[in-house]
């Protein structure tokens, strides 16, 4: 099945072709698409002649102009719409919306009248049509002052800054993985769902965001302790929050070590979550690994013998390093959607313990291969 997502390099869209490529095991092809060529009427007719699903995400969020907004998102819309009719497109479009639909804002107006737009020249042209009316969606790699304010509280806790509430609104929250859950499920659905209202999965303030993000900092990155993340929305939040530490300066971490004349105490962590604890043993020059994940919480700590730990983000070439040693104990802790490995490259055994707020389930694994 030949896919062509528009918005691909977008928040939604990323998430969408890494989980297809990497994640899901249907056999799908996923068509290059750039916003050039929504301004080429023969390369958009001949990529939309060869889909069998559009999956429309490309938009624009923000801009000083409200006008520049509404006129953006609707013109790339008739511009889909257009070349369908030229091609006489007979597959399925699924388009997501949003629910300021309801509000009498530009970006709100935009989608309205878009998904309207679709929906009655599916009628006339014959193609499948699904729209998803979105609550806010918030997820790990969002661009802060931007998508939502949830990637700019993130990325201003995690660097020490203050964040100004103007209005503590309750918001309807839903996490990036359930909303492409939802369109795949679209995907495999041939018939039309002209308006699908997503429930969220939080209804939540602003200022009680806040206030989780503010303790994710205190406990996670001042004071190492992994914090309470016993429902799923917590975990969410937290993982979100974690993708905008700079893992490149923040890791490695060394344990506090305890020497006496008896040697060496060294703890290993704190959590105020349950969890799983393990250790293996490696022999020079095996490497362990090469997998990621997209909701465990991983703790590696070297305590014995010579490592270095690489890590890639999923969509990404560029690899990070970090060379872990027993003799100053020390982790590293895996971010969702990082490939990453752990090789011995000492010539004595390796010995690490890990920890994680997931144990091994064989029929849910949440583990993917991929080399790093």
């Amino acid at each position: 099945m030949n896919i062509l997502i528009t918005g691909s390099q977008g928040f939604i869209g990323q998430h969408l072709i890494n989980t297809l490529k990497n994640v899901d095991t249907n056999d799908y092809k996923i068509l290059q698409f750039n916003k050039n060529d929504f301004k080429d009427s023969k390369s958009l007719d001949d990529k939309i002649n060869q889909s069998s699903v559009i999956i429309h995400l490309a938009g624009l969020n923000r801009h000083d102009d409200p006008a520049v907004i509404y006129k953006t998102n609707t013109e790339l819309c008739k511009e889909l719409v257009n070349s369908i009719k030229r091609v006489e497109f007979k597959g399925k479009l699924i388009f997501s919306s949003s629910i300021q639909e309801s509000i009498d804002n530009s970006y709100g107006k935009s989608k309205k009248d878009s998904r309207n737009l679709f929906v009655d020249e599916s009628k006339i042209c014959g193609y499948s049509f699904s729209g998803l009316v979105l609550p806010n969606v918030f997820g790990p790699f969002g661009r802060p002052n931007y998508n939502s304010f949830i990637p700019t509280f993130c990325k201003n806790i995690s660097d020490g800054l203050d964040v100004e509430i103007i209005e503590n609104n309750q918001v309807k929250l839903i996490y990036i993985d359930n909303v492409i859950n939802l369109i795949i499920q679209e995907i495999e659905n041939e018939k039309s769902n002209y308006e699908i209202r997503v429930n969220p999965d939080k209804v939540i303030t602003v200022n009680n965001v806040k206030d989780k993000l503010v303790k994710f900092k205190k406990e996670y990155m001042d004071n190492f302790i992994i914090p309470n993340i016993e429902s799923d929305f917590d975990l969410n939040l937290f993982n979100t929050f974690r993708s905008y530490i700079d893992i490149s300066t923040f890791f490695p971490i060394s344990h506090s070590q305890n020497i006496d004349n008896r040697g060496n105490f060294v703890e290993i962590l704190r959590s105020n979550s349950k969890g799983q604890y393990s250790y293996s043993i490696t022999g020079p020059n095996f490497t362990r690994g090469n997998h990621f994940h997209r909701k465990k919480i991983e703790r590696f700590s070297v305590i014995k013998g010579e490592s270095i730990i690489q890590l890639r983000k999923i969509g990404s070439d560029k690899i990070i390093e970090y060379k872990l040693s027993g003799k100053n104990p020390s982790f590293v802790d895996m971010p969702v959607w990082y490939t990453h490995n752990i090789k011995n490259i000492g010539d004595d055994e390796l010995i690490t313990l890990f920890w994680t707020n997931d144990p091994y389930d064989i029929n849910n694994p949440d583990t993917y291969i991929e080399k790093v």
